[in-house]
């Protein structure tokens, strides 16, 4: 009997693991990963996208905070409509893209609290990494509870901010230091629909 229990409990755990995780596919022509940067003391921001990125999110339809993302940004996409500032936000001065052509997030941990959910992951971008964590919302219904199915599309959508120092980006304009503002508002907007059929 305990041998029977055994069996069927490690059954059940195999089904949950491998049925309860869903792939998502993230739409990027109608996503968006999109930052905003503080010019002149506030006076004025200047805001741009990276045209090129990748999603891979599990979604675990049974728990959430089970769910998981992981995501990879091209550097030398950065688009803020000025070729000429876009050139130099792809120098040493800021980016480096030649030398770091990635920034990526790997998420550690997903938290519910209340009708809030935290996502808590490293965050890599010019050569350093750190953990950050913030808040997303969930909008649509990735899972029909009553159905028991998983209904995409359905979106994500954060709004968090950084500190571009943190991660030694520190350029500064020589006539004014303090041009160029050191926190970014990073906007995502992600479009996430049922993954391809495997060929």
């Amino acid at each position: 009997m305990i041998r029977k229990i055994i069996s069927m409990a490690l059954v059940a755990t195999f089904y949950l693991s491998v049925y309860a995780v869903t792939p998502f596919s993230v739409d990027t022509n109608h996503s968006n990963v999109g930052f905003s940067v503080p010019i002149a003391g506030g006076l004025a921001s200047v805001s741009g996208k990276f045209a090129q990125f990748s999603v891979n999110l599990n979604f675990d339809e049974i728990d959430i905070t089970k769910s998981t993302v992981e995501a990879t940004i091209k550097t030398d996409s950065i688009d803020t409509g000025i070729t000429g500032r876009d050139n130099h936000l792809k120098t040493p001065d800021f980016f480096d893209a030649a030398k770091y052509p990635e920034i990526t997030f790997k998420s550690k941990k997903v938290e519910k609290k209340g009708k809030t959910h935290i996502l808590t992951g490293d965050f890599s971008m010019h050569g350093v990494t750190k953990e950050i964590s913030f808040p997303f919302t969930l909008i649509g219904n990735c899972y029909d509870q009553k159905a028991k199915t998983v209904t995409p599309p359905c979106g994500f959508s954060a709004n968090f901010k950084i500190n571009r120092a943190d991660y030694g980006i520190t350029y500064a304009r020589k006539d004014d230091a303090n041009f160029i503002g050191n926190i970014i508002d990073v906007n995502l907007n992600l479009l996430a629909v049922k993954p391809k059929p495997k060929a």
